[in-house]
């Protein structure tokens, strides 16, 4: 068994300094330390693929991350471990705790198949694994290995912890202080404009130092038609966690201001990851959500938004700011008066693409590897 502080400070020697995770009673000792901590900050996710996707983010914006879940969540997590993380080649450090062991104490029944499959799904994910350590003097050794694999493959490495693994750390106190805002939020209006055009104004009223980073489907695919420059992150796969993935960018990357545009279909996918946004509150994301009530990519099948006003969900988890963009005018003006403060832009758009929209020629690997660079190429810029 060893102490929290004994891995999370080999850790931090290491340069991993964000932790996003889904709470087990194993990874209890973990939570409580980084929260206490002041060197490290820890992100609570809605879900464990979440967790993924702002570990993702974080790395890609030059700070090394660190996911952590029990193995009964690993199924939330299979999508952008095969194609946010592996698609992209960005090295995040995984712990899954092993509920369930076979040959170890009883658990949950819920746990006893997971249990038994644990290992396997982590090696069908291409992803190379060891036992996280349970003796101090093998942290060390456990985190060169996890490292070498990741410089040298560019993909996530996993520790498989079992029970009992490392001692209880005091906890970390109760829920933050603070309510939450009760905003009033504008009517929806009717869509006038097309993705293309909403596209267009995102990219006009962009800052030299913006980041910005397109879900999945059409909107990648058309925003790289546009015009395709470094600071632009197409996702693939990974259906809904692009504001994840903005997040820990934004909380990587504070002098830059991070666009993210969504999909009403891919948000509603990973609805919960509005209350992590809503909560952390990261003065430097602009979130816009391009609406047009259906999953246009995949044959314009209906999502819910004429039942489910996604502005009312974003002012209700928390956004500071809730507003409508009905025109890529107002969509520009918004961008352009956003100065400090999360915000989110509900965006109406009409459905439609344009004729022979072509596909990246830049891999996903290139797209992040060029991001990378950009990002810290202009680190050191003026924050407009």
């Amino acid at each position: 068994m060893i102490r929290a502080t004994d891995f999370l400070t080999a850790a931090r020697e290491r340069g991993f300094h964000l932790y996003s995770g889904v709470p087990c009673s194993y990874l209890k000792p973990f939570i409580n330390y980084v929260i206490n901590s002041k060197a490290l900050r820890y992100i609570p996710a809605a879900n464990e693929g979440d967790a993924v996707a702002i570990a993702a983010g974080s790395e890609l914006g030059g700070t090394r991350a660190v996911c952590m879940f029990q193995n009964s969540g690993l199924g939330n997590a299979v999508s952008p471990l095969s194609s946010l993380t592996a698609t992209f080649k960005i090295p995040v450090l995984v712990i899954v705790t092993h509920r369930g062991e076979p040959g170890a104490a009883p658990d949950e029944p819920q746990h006893q198949l997971m249990g038994q499959v644990t290992p396997r799904m982590i090696e069908l994910l291409g992803i190379p694994w060891e036992r996280f350590p349970t003796e101090p003097d093998a942290v060390a050794g456990a985190l060169d290995r996890a490292d070498r694999s990741m410089k040298a493959r560019s993909e996530p490495y996993a520790l498989i912890m079992s029970k009992g693994s490392v001692e209880p750390w005091p906890d970390a106190g109760g829920p933050p202080s603070g309510t939450g805002v009760r905003l009033a939020v504008p009517a929806p209006q009717a869509p006038v404009a097309t993705r293309c055009e909403m596209l267009t104004a995102v990219r006009s009223a962009a800052r030299p130092n913006d980041i910005l980073v397109a879900t999945t489907g059409y909107t990648g695919r058309e925003l790289y038609a546009i015009g395709d420059t470094p600071n632009q992150f197409y996702m693939v796969g990974s259906m809904g966690c692009a504001s994840s993935f903005g997040l820990g960018l934004a909380i990587a990357r504070p002098r830059h201001r991070v666009i993210v545009i969504d999909g009403d279909g891919a948000l509603i996918m990973r609805l919960g990851a509005l209350t992590m946004l809503g909560s952390e509150r990261p003065a430097n994301l602009v979130h816009i959500v391009l609406d047009n009530g259906q999953h246009e990519s995949t044959g314009g099948q209906r999502t819910v938004t004429n039942t489910t006003d996604l502005a009312a969900v974003a002012a209700a988890c928390g956004y500071p700011v809730v507003q409508r963009a009905a025109t890529p005018d107002q969509l520009m003006a918004q961008l352009a008066a956003h100065k400090n403060g999360l915000a989110f832009i509900h965006a109406p758009i009409r459905p439609g693409i344009a004729d022979k929209l072509p596909r990246p020629a830049i891999t996903p690997a290139e797209v992040a590897e060029r991001l990378r660079a950009h990002v810290a190429d202009t680190a050191n810029s003026p924050v407009e």
